[in-house]
């Protein structure tokens, strides 16, 4: 992979009932170019718009690829990776981190009715994770608009050390970084 080659990552930060989304534009050759952040509604439905709001905010034509934290942040509110995928026109990929037997149990016990109808409808249509090895650690990926062995090497090119793709882990940092700061916890004041 290209030094040069981008990908956007996306984070969330839970915290109190409000999730901070951070995205993080970074190279493979581990220069962080960017940040954005926004925000989604806990336990609702529009986590793929608000992944779409970064995208669109950070208007940059040079990003080659958008990594997700997982499938459904912010309390089961589920990606659309299908949607993320058409819409910017760039393959997606979900990376999680451990195993799991799937959200259809959880859903269940929390939602009921049309909140669950949507919910499973929109978890059951996401692509199925695969297994990857990266550094000798054991990532699940999910893709859209990439073939399974090239989202592979995706993840691997831009996991120089670890298990977690360097756009995820610095978004998951600028994430709790900007909750922290909202909160008026450490790191809250002004700098002087």
């Amino acid at each position: 992979m290209k030094a040069g080659t981008r990908a956007l990552g996306v984070a969330e930060s839970y915290r109190g009932g409000r999730s901070t989304l951070a995205g993080a534009v970074v190279r493979a050759s581990r220069i962080v170019d960017g940040f954005v952040f926004g925000s989604c509604t806990v336990g609702g439905t529009d986590a793929t718009a608000a992944v779409l709001n970064l995208h669109a905010r950070l208007d940059r034509a040079d990003v080659n690829y958008l990594l997700v934290a997982g499938i459904a942040p912010a309390w089961y509110n589920v990606l659309d990776l299908h949607a993320l995928h058409t819409a910017t026109d760039m393959p997606v990929l979900s990376v999680s981190f451990e195993e799991s037997t799937g959200l259809e149990s959880a859903l269940r016990e929390e939602f009921a009715g049309d909140a669950l109808d949507t919910r499973l409808d929109d978890y059951r249509a996401q692509p199925p994770r695969r297994r990857c090895s990266v550094n000798g650690e054991t990532l699940f990926v999910r893709s859209v608009g990439i073939a399974d062995d090239e989202a592979s090497a995706v993840v691997g090119g831009f996991t120089p050390e670890g298990g977690r793709p360097e756009p995820l882990r610095i978004a998951r940092l600028a994430a709790r970084a900007a909750d922290s700061w909202m909160a008026g916890g450490p790191g809250a004041g002004s700098g002087g």
